[in-house]
């Protein structure tokens, strides 16, 4: 089967669905992998290294994409290259499908199936697929280099001669894979850190990387799949009533809570932000699903009330090589799990098959992305 890359066209991207050592694996799978020019220039892959690893470059997208059988992308397909795609073609990328109706429609209508990267079940034989942990814990990474690089002190404990630097205040909202990954990474650098997450299972985690677990009572909160479902506003506002004074005393804040298939919560108000100290930075990794600070804006770095505050929403691009090599290794170790050279499998009783796919026979066969695309008509 015939398998096409695309170079990434949502602003800012730079990474690649496929990498040369990936696509060397696929094609001695069996594997014919075309790949779209200048497709892995943002990640440091040129079309030379494709070429040697047995890619074939195009130059064309159009024909590209209308003699392909296998999509591979980092982002959700436009509606122009799912118009381009023949009949019957698979897509596998992350979809976030409850979020753009107008896509799921345009691939039913051309019978697309669609595996959602962000939909793989997140069970044992599936965590080399996870591609949301691979680029959240990058995330976590940047999102802390970001906030040090904002704050104009640094982070460690230092005692010189001229006198003693006390330690950066870090506070974390949410313990997941990228909450957890920043806090090894500020605790590396030496700051004193908080965090705060209403998941009460994560305390255990968050102390054995060296992190202050900030407790609130969880009644209310519903969990699914690692993420928070549901929280309750009587949560909300005894999470505000708990973490106020630690925002004042924080250097830095990193907000990373989601709530799947809804706008991210709203924690820090701009109330809040006046209360911390002049210099201070929020990093707000919420950004794109609404942002979980109340001032800040996507894809940009600006100053409210003495307060930097980072809405960069696309945090695994900044570290493009590293993510592109992971997401082409979750992206085809679930390739390679769907489908042989020459078909699909289709193995409807399969855990991953069921979970991942959204779109099949010109219908939505995802349970939970139905039920919200259902609840946003009414």
């Amino acid at each position: 089967m015939k398998i096409a890359v695309l170079k990434e066209q949502k602003n800012p991207e730079k990474r690649v669905a496929l990498t040369p050592d990936v696509v060397k694996t696929l094609v001695k799978a069996g594997f014919k992998c075309h790949v779209e020019t200048t497709a892995g220039n943002g990640s440091g892959f040129y079309d030379s290294s494709y070429v040697a690893a047995g890619a074939v470059i195009e130059k064309d997208r159009t024909s590209l994409l209308g003699d392909t059988r296998i999509l591979l992308k980092v982002n959700a397909p436009s509606l122009e290259e799912v118009l381009l795609l023949k009949e019957g073609a698979v897509i596998i990328s992350f979809m976030y499908a409850y979020t753009i109706p107008e896509i799921v429609e345009a691939c039913n209508a051309k019978k697309i199936s669609t595996f959602a990267m962000d939909a793989v079940p997140r069970i044992s034989r599936a965590q080399k697929m996870d591609a949301l942990s691979s680029q959240s814990n990058l995330a976590g990474y940047k999102a802390v280099l970001l906030g040090a690089n904002a704050l104009g002190k640094i982070f460690p404990l230092m005692m010189t001669a001229a006198g003693t630097i006390t330690p950066a205040r870090v506070l974390i909202f949410g313990a997941g894979v990228a909450g957890l990954q920043a806090v090894a990474t500020a605790k590396r650098l030496g700051a004193l850190v908080e965090v705060t997450d209403v998941r009460d299972e994560t305390k255990e985690q968050v102390e054995s990387l060296g992190g202050r677990f900030l407790q609130v009572q969880a009644d209310g909160v519903q969990t699914e799949g690692g993420y928070a479902t549901e929280v309750s506003e009587v949560y909300l506002q005894k999470q505000k009533e708990l973490i106020s004074k630690h925002v004042a005393e924080a250097d830095i804040v990193i907000t990373t809570a989601l709530v799947i298939g809804k706008k991210a919560p709203l924690l820090i108000t701009e109330e809040m932000v006046k209360t911390m100290k002049p210099g201070s930075v929020i990093v707000d990794m919420a950004v794109e699903s609404g942002g979980n600070c109340e001032l800040s804006e996507f894809n940009k770095t600006i100053i409210k009330h003495g307060i930097t505050l980072v809405g960069e929403a696309n945090l695994p691009a900044l570290v493009a090589v590293n993510a592109s090599e992971l997401y082409a290794k979750n992206i085809s170790t679930l390739l390679l799990h769907l489908a042989d050279k020459e078909h699909f499998k289709w193995d409807m009783d399969d855990e991953i098959t069921k979970g991942s796919l959204i779109t099949h026979n010109a219908e939505i066969v995802h349970e939970f992305t139905k039920e919200i695309l259902n609840k946003n008509k009414v």
